[in-house]
């Protein structure tokens, strides 16, 4: 396996003190390695094709292909080997819009009518995929904002996001264990299950034990559980471990073998099968497409 390349941490140049940036990329390829900067990010690809890796997962691009990702979330746009090659026809056109991840704080998190762009900026903490007709609709209005200063492109961003968040055309990157949100309720019983199964999920994990443990029989506590998070419990351990199988295989920490019994799977066939259930394709594809 060949040794992975490091994450870079982006310090972003945002000038004049205002939060945003905005910046028209004309290049023969895609250069800025794998990394990650505390700014949101929307990626609009006017001309360009090849892989693009957000978060844990990895996806092909090609033209009209837009994302929108979350702070912190590690990234890197990937062209195939064939603009290495020369052919001046082929290069990247692509719009990349850079805003603070405090962008009207207090008003997003406060008021209610911006509720709509906090709960998509939450979402983007596993990378948003936005759906080609959505995106054709937006091209414009991103391609626009190069042009506009001050107060137009202000409000031009604001007016995008609104659009990004009341589209039903996306889907989200990451794999579901990538960004682990406890559920939105005041379940003090719920959230000791799930803190208990984030420190414990490499370990073996029965539910007889794990029902005694909380003082439910095996059946209620499968109910109460699938209830409460929407997955079984096999399923949700099974995401925690393959997010953490991802991670381990980014950063080239152990061969595949090793990484499966690390991750908590007591056989490599159950390790492939699942990895390949949750992430469409099996860990040695993820490997050979993430170097």
């Amino acid at each position: 396996m060949k040794k992975s390349q490091n994450i870079m941490h982006e310090q972003v140049l945002i000038p004049g003190g205002s939060p945003i940036r905005i910046k028209w990329n004309d290049y023969p390829h895609f250069t800025y390695p794998w990394h990650f900067h505390s700014e949101f990010e929307i990626v609009l690809v006017l001309k360009s094709f090849g892989v693009r890796f957000v978060a844990d997962t990895l996806e092909k691009f090609t033209e009209g292909d837009l994302v929108l990702v979350g702070s912190q979330v590690p990234h890197y746009w990937k062209n195939d080997d064939v603009f290495h090659q020369g052919n001046p026809d082929l290069k990247v056109n692509a719009v990349v819009i850079q805003f603070s991840s405090d962008f009207m704080d207090r008003s997003i998190l406060n008021y209610p009518e911006l509720s709509h762009i906090r709960d998509l900026l939450n979402r983007a903490g596993q990378g948003i995929y936005f759906l080609p007709a959505f995106s054709e609709a937006v091209r414009e209005p991103i391609k626009n904002l190069i042009q506009k200063e001050s107060f137009e492109r202000f409000m031009g961003l604001l007016r995008i996001l609104d659009a990004m968040a009341r589209t039903k055309q996306y889907r989200l990157l990451a794999s579901p264990g990538f960004k682990q949100n406890p559920p939105n309720v005041n379940d003090q019983r719920l959230n000791k299950i799930l803190n208990y199964l984030n420190l414990n999920y490499t370990q073996k994990i029965s539910l007889p034990e794990l029902s005694r443990i909380f003082g439910m029989n095996a059946s209620s506590f499968s109910r109460y559980f699938k209830e409460k998070t929407g997955k079984t419990l096999v399923q949700y351990i099974n995401e925690l471990r393959i997010k953490y199988a991802c991670r381990l295989l980014q950063n080239n920490q152990g061969t595949i073998s090793s990484i499966c019994f690390e991750c908590g799977f007591n056989n490599i066939s159950n390790f492939n099968r699942f990895f390949r259930e949750i992430m469409k394709l099996s860990p040695k594809e993820y490997v050979q497409q993430f170097r």
